[in-house]
């Protein structure tokens, strides 16, 4: 894929790197340090996505956004920058600086990139990499092996599969989703179901298989 092609994957799917930073908090590394690593994980994931692999997006850059947050407590929680994302960070910093002094107000995230001529996923990380971080890790002289490692769950597959799940009852008709939603959200019986949807049993018990294998098989690549 081009550069101009991978570039709305990024900036379509910040909301991924919410998602994932945020089964982190409270774990000794602050929000914003999580989410600058989860950004630079999602760029990477755009960067080698293959659709011909016939795996969703999503699906794939979950894992890759995770790793990133994960190194974050291998290294003690400092978030390794190239030199030229060094070097927009600052660039990004002054002219935001600037753009206050002559406006009175923050720039736009679009404001800043058309002043930059930069791409929005770039300005994004540079912006995360400019915000001041502080570390609750406890540091010592010369001394890496005394850092704490927090331990850290694997919630790859459990995110992944949310979002499948999540796609897969979007593709479905309002009554459709209502209908698993009824039974497998609020564990209603086909009886209840049917007197809900103003169905028969047999009709949403059939209706339901159908379901059940059209979603399986969004969900199996």
């Amino acid at each position: 894929m081009s550069k101009s092609e991978k570039d709305p994957l990024v900036t379509q799917n910040l909301g991924l790197v919410h998602l994932c930073a945020n089964r982190f908090r409270n774990r000794g590394i602050e929000y914003e340090e999580l989410y600058s690593a989860g950004c630079m994980g999602l760029v990477k994931a755009a960067k080698s996505f293959d659709t011909e692999r016939g795996v969703r997006f999503s699906t794939y850059a979950v894992p890759v956004i995770l790793g990133e947050i994960k190194r974050l407590f291998r290294d003690g929680g400092t978030v390794k920058v190239s030199r030229s994302l060094k070097e927009l960070s600052l660039k990004v910093t002054s002219a935001r600086e600037q753009y206050i002094r002559e406006t009175g107000r923050e720039p736009r995230l679009g404001e800043l990139c058309r002043l930059l001529d930069a791409d929005e996923a770039d300005v994004t990380q540079a912006l995360n990499c400019a915000m001041p971080v502080l570390s609750l890790s406890p540091s010592y002289d010369n001394d890496d092996e005394r850092r704490i490692d927090v331990p850290v769950e694997a919630h790859d597959l459990e995110i992944a599969d949310k979002l499948a799940l999540r796609q897969a009852l979007a593709s479905l008709d309002a009554q459709d989703r209502k209908l698993i939603f009824l039974r497998y959200f609020e564990n209603k019986t086909q009886c209840e179901t049917a007197k809900i949807l103003g169905l028969t049993q047999v009709k949403v018990s059939r209706q339901e298989k159908k379901l059940l294998q059209k979603m399986r098989e969004q969900l199996i690549v």
